[in-house]
């Protein structure tokens, strides 16, 4: 893997990355690419003040670094939307206002609760967090067409009370079908996000079986990321990606530039 398309810096709340020493770090790691994708979660209020940046800043600080490094490595600036079903109107208008080349569509709050947060799980069990979850990342994808990219489908296992012990795809097949021909028949594709290996879960974002399934349907825009938050996370594991795309069916892996798609062979 060439590049790593999911990275945070302290423009999101919970980085405190320098943007150039993830730059630095990426180098050290051989990348040719990276994409800054910082975290843009309008409304999500638990952890105090919204997660979100200014703009104006955030590119003005990342085209300076882009072409400090030109010809050493191609650095692209996108975002990662935090999608709730209210704000799909409000992400499609801040989206056409600004020049990203990548925009992952991630769900990190169900029910206006931020799934990081703890409240969900005192009140839910595992089985019924992820399935309501599920259940709203549907509702998401139906309403939201502002992002590229769904990112890390079953991050919401992450954080159940015992994590994978209650989930595999079987279990919520209805609903990930849905979820996956709701992408493809949007032109949307799904991120293979391998911090789920960082968390302790014993799969990269989403599950292998999940991903078979969505290049059974028919899938094929597939990006790769490490979701780091500081450097030594850059392109974590990502020896392991080509082996898990191979195994569920593809041959090409997917980078983004000006939000056009570019398929790359997997080697």
């Amino acid at each position: 893997m060439r590049a790593d398309v999911h990275m945070h810096s302290v423009f999101s709340s919970d980085s405190d990355s320098e943007p150039e020493d993830m730059i630095v770090g990426a180098l050290g790691k051989g990348l040719e690419m990276i994409c800054f994708t910082d975290h843009y979660d309008k409304d999500n209020m638990d952890w105090g003040p919204e997660d979100i940046f200014a703009p104006e800043d955030y590119f003005r600080v990342l085209t300076s670094l882009k072409e400090k490094y030109r010809g050493r490595i191609d650095v692209r600036i996108g975002v990662e939307l935090g999608i709730q079903p209210h704000l799909a109107s409000y992400y499609s208008e801040f989206v056409k206002r600004h020049p990203f080349d990548f925009v992952i569509g991630s769900v990190h709050s169900v029910k206006k609760k931020d799934i990081a947060f703890g409240t969900l799980q005192k009140k839910y069990t595992d089985e019924e967090m992820y399935r309501m979850t599920f259940e709203e990342t549907l509702r998401d994808i139906e309403l939201d067409s502002s992002f590229d990219v769904l990112g890390h489908l079953d991050y919401v296992v992450r954080y159940g009370k015992e994590k994978e012990a209650q989930y595999s795809y079987k279990k919520y097949a209805d609903l990930i079908d849905e979820i996956l021909r709701a992408l493809i028949a949007g032109g949307k594709g799904l991120e293979l996000n391998m911090a789920g290996l960082k968390y302790g879960l014993s799969f990269a974002h989403p599950h292998p079986d999940v991903l078979r399934r969505y290049r059974e349907l028919g899938g094929e825009v597939i990006t790769v990321g490490a979701d780091g938050h500081k450097p030594e996370h850059i392109a974590y594991d990502f020896y392991k990606a080509p082996d898990i795309l191979k195994e569920c069916g593809f041959r090409y892996y997917t980078e983004f530039k000006d939000r056009e798609a570019v398929f790359k062979k997997i080697c």
